[in-house]
């Protein structure tokens, strides 16, 4: 498939998806070799799960509004061009309050130490009790792309531009565009 340079304006989206065809694998492999120690190995609990359960190795109590960083007994050794993301399971956030402080947290390729999960109780009154093997958070393996940072002058325009941190508000409208909802911290009115 070769390189075809857009003739009008509009075909620069087929365009730039033809070019990520060239540089992207056509289909994702259904799964990568990861070396691994570990008390208890990671599993997926349902075919076709993106993420794998970590469990502890240690028991604890996170007091409200507490942070703990919990070891979970498991090294791995990637393959290059592979990183492992640490992120939080759903139902411990939205039953317990329980999160990652530094969600997702990024396991590169060349680390060979334990992975560690920096949890946080966000329960205002609720403490919670963690005990060995219990599952505190799943990991994601993916491939992933090293950037060629390439310095310039200025960046193209683009339509979004510089909005971020809540620009485009919080509701829909019928035009298809959002309004601003009530303004958060640090908003202008």
């Amino acid at each position: 498939m070769g390189l075809v340079r857009p003739r009008v304006f509009h075909d620069i989206q087929a365009w730039l998806y033809s070019i990520r065809l060239l540089h992207y694998p056509r289909h994702v492999a259904e799964s990568v070799e990861v070396l691994i120690t570990a008390s208890i190995v990671p599993r997926y609990a349902h075919p076709g799960d993106a993420g794998a359960d970590l469990h502890s190795a240690e028991e604890l109590v996170l007091a409200p509004g507490e942070r703990a960083l919990v070891g979970t007994g498991v090294s791995i050794a990637l393959p290059d061009g592979y990183a492992a993301f640490v992120v939080p399971r759903s139902g411990l956030a939205a039953k317990h309050g329980i999160t990652i402080v530094n969600s997702p947290g990024t396991v590169d390729a060349g680390y060979r130490g334990e992975i560690k999960v920096s949890l946080l109780n966000t329960d205002q009154t609720e403490s919670f009790a963690i005990a060995v093997g219990d599952r505190i958070a799943q990991i994601i393996v993916t491939p992933v792309s090293r950037a060629a940072f390439i310095p310039v002058d200025r960046l193209p325009d683009s339509q979004r531009g510089e909005g971020g941190f809540g620009s485009t508000g919080v509701r829909e409208t019928g035009t298809g565009r959002q309004t601003a909802g009530s303004p958060m911290s640090g908003d202008t009115p």
